[in-house]
């Protein structure tokens, strides 16, 4: 990405093969429009606005690579279920401009789920997940992980708890509505009301190993942690984010980290 446009894509993703094709997996990357002071804004401060919303860009297009990666030894097909309305030529421009978009800008939050699991089973697609834009460093075996259950005639739903209590991943093979109904969405409770449900419905549940959102100044603590620390984010097997790694090199380099930094040193929430 360059300084004089932040939101460009490059060749680190690539643009060649067709995402649309029905497959065994798809998987929706959950993404919002990169705007100051609408995106990441739990992040501001210890970022400020400008930063955070290049922050956001830098995520998705790792998540995207990560998909991708996963894509390699599984078949899976990325999307980006997307919000808000009308914010389309923001993800054809730092996005593979092949890449399926599902316009998910519905007032509900699991309304928007339904609708992107929804929307990739009627495209076909022999099972479904949708996945969270706040996990950049997000193991790749998760996703394989991910694909390879739902690829077995006895596992009905497949989630990935997050550490904050929610999930960062969750996949289906047919559409369960109720999934997705009286779960108290951005709260500690919606990993297990989300078990709740499957219960509910009689559904077998895998559970991937718990990982981390990067949406406040602690996960974003650990994110640079992760990064800094390339042995040890190798042999945790974590994905590389080369672009949130380019984007928070190009915040110090600028000193526009300086108060992240003072929290880092310090252990500020």
């Amino acid at each position: 990405m360059s300084e004089s446009n932040p939101h460009r894509s490059s060749v680190l993703i690539r643009r060649t093969r067709d995402y649309g094709a029905p497959s065994a997996c798809a998987m929706a990357v959950m993404g919002k429009a990169s705007a100051p002071g609408r995106t990441k804004t739990r992040l501001v401060p210890p970022l400020n606005a400008e930063s955070a919303a290049q922050l956001n860009t830098a995520f998705l297009q790792d998540i995207i690579g990560n998909l991708l990666r996963a894509g390699q030894e599984m078949e899976i097909a990325p999307h980006v279920a997307f919000g808000p309305a009308g914010s389309e030529p923001f993800f054809r421009a730092c996005l593979p401009g092949n890449l399926p978009l599902i316009e998910c800008s519905l007032p509900h939050f699991g309304d928007c789920l339904d609708l992107a699991i929804t929307t990739l089973l009627q495209r076909g697609h022999a099972a479904a997940c949708v996945l969270n834009s706040d996990s950049p460093t997000l193991p790749t075996r998760l996703l394989i992980q991910a694909a390879r259950a739902l690829a077995q005639p006895t596992d009905d739903v497949v989630i990935g708890p997050s550490t904050d209590g929610g999930y960062y991943l969750l996949g289906v093979k047919r559409i369960h509505r109720r999934l997705f109904e009286e779960i108290d969405w951005s709260t500690s409770r919606v990993f297990e009301q989300t078990r709740q449900r499957a219960a509910e419905l009689g559904l077998s549940v895998t559970t991937l190993e718990p990982w981390y959102d990067v949406d406040d100044a602690a996960g974003l603590r650990r994110l640079r942690a992760d990064l800094a620390d390339t042995v040890g984010a190798r042999a945790a097997d974590l994905y590389e984010a080369p672009y949130t790694r380019a984007a928070l090199s190009r915040l110090i380099w600028h000193r526009e980290s300086a108060s992240l930094d003072s929290a880092v040193m310090h252990g500020d929430p």
